[in-house]
């Protein structure tokens, strides 16, 4: 049994006939589920090395990291489209300025709480604040971003994603009493409150905020009666943009002062001992920060995706199952995790694997861990268990579009 036949066996989906781009659903769907593989590798591979680490990774461990980069990009750029659209379909200025700004802090207090005790089961003495977080901080600045005209947010998005890059010699201790600032804006590392109060930053906010801005902009694209057409010629203009701007390795994946783990995705790529490495080298750009070749090689093929969603059936198939987890975004994202977590502790049992780490929020101990193919295996099983809550809470959405509330799960 698969997805698509328990999908063929529901009842059926709310209407799509609304305001609501179905497209843009499906492509936020794809994502969630991209999101979930790399997830569940992270619970259940048990590496000792990153998958971009040159020296230790392998074809398919990268293919399997890689693919998931498109996620917080899209995301982003989503979620700036998506407030653009209310606008254009009757709400205020001043109703999205207030929408981003308490949904933006409703996300950060999720990161700091509901989220943290989700990865760990157990309260870190640092906090990780990731892509919820950045999403949130986002949001926030928006509220007072969209109060500017659509082309000046255009702008300033395009420029943020552009030249954000040319930051990265700043170093944070260069800053001396604004240095946990700039952690927090541009450079990824720990942040100290109080010796009590640590946070370690993992999206640093300039060039979120510029993927979100960006995103507010295509709204115009969007609500274009020719937007497929428009959405494949920019999404194959920033690919190929990628491939340029990568090939001749002058700029665009910077070293932003970040640790050590993603020390193999700074800067130009280089000829490998294999043809194999030599393009796993090629695609392994920076993610923490997101540089400018990450961006491009991540929202041009998202767009060139989108444009072919444009028009893909929701009633039934893989083109329905995307549309209700594109349409519970958040509540699919806590809800995977603790699944995921869960799964990994009952697994472990399971097979006399050792799991006292994954109450403690700990690294994982030698000798744990599972091939990719029982990787894949567990993905499936994770996305198996989300579809039948997912497609409930988003037919209780739909017959409570009064309730203002669930706007913010």
């Amino acid at each position: 049994m698969d997805l698509q036949r328990i999908a063929a066996n529901q009842a059926p989906v709310p209407s799509t006939r609304s305001s609501r781009i179905a497209s843009v659903d499906q492509l936020r769907g794809l994502v969630m589920i991209l999101m979930a593989l790399d997830h569940t590798r992270d619970y259940f591979s048990g590496l000792s090395f990153s998958p971009e680490d040159l020296s230790k990774t392998y074809g398919a461990l990268f293919f399997t990291r890689v693919i998931t980069h498109i996620c917080a990009p899209v995301f982003f750029l989503l979620a700036g489209a998506g407030a653009y659209l209310s606008v254009a379909r009757g709400k205020s200025l001043p109703q999205v300025s207030r929408f981003f700004w308490t949904r933006g802090l409703w996300l950060i207090f999720l990161e700091l709480t509901v989220l943290s005790f989700a990865w760990n089961f157990a309260f870190a003495s640092v906090a990780f604040v990731q892509v919820i977080w950045a999403l949130g901080w986002s949001m926030v600045a928006m509220a007072l971003i969209v109060r500017l005209p659509v082309r000046w947010i255009a702008g300033l998005g395009v420029a943020i994603i552009l030249l954000h890059n040319l930051l990265d010699p700043i170093a944070p201790a260069a800053l001396v009493r604004f240095s946990g600032l700039w952690v927090v804006l541009h450079t990824p590392g720990l942040v100290s409150i109080t010796p009590q109060m640590k946070f370690f930053v993992g999206y640093p906010l300039i060039p979120w905020i510029g993927v979100m801005a960006a995103g507010y902009a295509l709204g115009v694209l969007l609500e274009r009666p020719d937007r497929r057409k428009w959405l494949l010629r920019l999404g194959v203009a920033l690919t190929l943009a990628f491939f340029v701007l990568r090939t001749l390795n002058l700029y665009g994946n910077g070293d932003a002062g970040i640790s050590s783990f993603v020390s193999s995705s700074v800067g130009p790529w280089k000829l490998q001992p294999s043809l194999t490495l030599t393009i796993i080298a090629f695609f392994n750009t920076l993610k923490y920060p997101p540089s400018l070749d990450y961006l491009l090689m991540t929202l041009g093929p998202a767009l060139i995706v989108l444009a072919g969603l444009d028009g893909v059936t929701v009633e039934r198939g893989l083109g329905r199952i995307l549309l209700v987890f594109g349409r519970v975004p958040l509540f699919y994202y806590i809800l995977h995790i603790f699944l995921i977590h869960a799964l990994a502790i009952f697994v472990g049992f399971l097979f006399h694997q050792p799991v006292s780490w994954l109450w403690h929020g700990e690294h994982s101990p030698a000798g744990y861990g599972y091939g990719l193919p029982f990787v894949y295996l567990m993905w499936f099983i994770v996305l198996l268990i989300l579809y039948l809550p997912c497609k409930s809470y988003m037919a209780f959405k739909s017959r409570h579009r009064d309730w203002g509330w669930l706007s913010y799960l």
